[in-house]
């Protein structure tokens, strides 16, 4: 194992599969002292099993780190306090913050219960939030800390991921602000849209429309992003987190990067990309007028109405 984060303990939450398992096995490689977080629920939160922070833990062990496992739920105030005070108890700090957990209730949004959009906020945004903050308390005290979130593509829109969409792209705006907050003490905050084959992206439904395309000889949108996620594995965002987690990234606070397979973007901070100005205020003839041939000239409509 290499020492680039000897002395450092590390908290991952969903960390007993997919991309939390990748870098918790990844900070861990590094010297962190891990803890996996992961209450071994399914793909929409229901049910409960130790098993896959367990397994995550006995891998850390068996290459010669240290971990313990945490089982709380990050959709609570208290779970994610006790999940912070789990490597306090363990490691008597915490130096990283790793915020993966997520679970998934998709549907279309004129079809979207309430329940299911609570549950996917509760676990993504106030996830967030929650072990977030109890990290802070420490963080501010000890002038030092690394925070990387975790938010999505499909926060840019993703067609019935209304719930989950809110909620990681609520999640940039969280990382923007909490680097605005903790920079001064020596924290950093940044996130990542991780794009890669975990067992909430590829969905049975993707694997249907994988098999079908394959079979009619014609590959569907569906098919083909199947295809794509079995060649992006999870353990390819890892490295980022990690670089993330490290002395060289001191400076890089308030970022999102996009990391896919051997790609890693920096995402442009959002600013005006067109305007149009008059002293005092627009009326509506103005802007029915003006408005198609400036600012909405280039514009195309992501989904168009479709014939009855």
């Amino acid at each position: 194992m290499a020492q680039r984060l000897k002395d450092k303990v590390a908290v991952v939450t969903g960390a007993g599969r997919g991309i939390g398992r990748g870098e918790a096995l990844a900070l861990a490689a590094e010297g962190a002292m891990v803890v996996v977080n992961d209450p071994g629920v399914e793909r929409d939160g229901s049910g409960h099993s130790s098993l896959p922070a367990d397994e995550v833990v006995a891998e850390i062990k068996k290459l010669g780190g240290e971990a313990v496992a945490n089982y709380d739920s990050v959709a609570t105030w208290e779970g994610g306090e006790r999940i912070i005070k789990a490597a306090v108890d363990s490691f008597g700090k915490l130096d990283i913050l790793v915020n993966n957990a997520g679970i998934l209730r998709d549907r279309m949004v004129f079809n979207m219960s309430d329940e299911e959009w609570d549950a996917v906020l509760k676990v993504h945004l106030y996830g967030h939030f929650y072990t977030t903050r109890h990290a802070c308390t420490l963080f501010r005290q000890q002038r030092s800390g690394r925070i990387i979130n975790t938010t999505s593509m499909s926060g840019l829109g993703n067609m019935g991921q209304a719930n989950y969409a809110a909620a990681k792209e609520g999640i940039v705006g969280f990382t923007r602000t909490v680097a605005r907050d903790m920079g001064r003490y020596g924290v950093t905050c940044n996130a990542i849209r991780p794009r890669a084959g975990t067992r909430l992206t590829m969905t049975p439904e993707l694997r249907a429309a994988m098999e079908r395309s394959q079979a009619e000889g014609v590959v569907s949108s569906a098919g083909q992003a199947y295809l794509e996620y079995e060649r992006l594995v999870p353990e390819d965002v890892a490295p980022m987190a990690v670089f993330l987690a490290t002395d060289a990234a001191a400076d890089i606070n308030g970022c999102v990067f996009f990391v896919g397979g051997g790609q890693i973007s920096l995402f442009p901070e959002p600013k005006p990309i067109k305007t149009i100005y008059k002293e005092g205020r627009w009326t509506l003839d103005e802007l029915l007028e003006l408005v198609p041939k400036t600012l909405a000239s280039d514009l195309v409509n992501p989904s168009p109405p479709q014939p009855k």
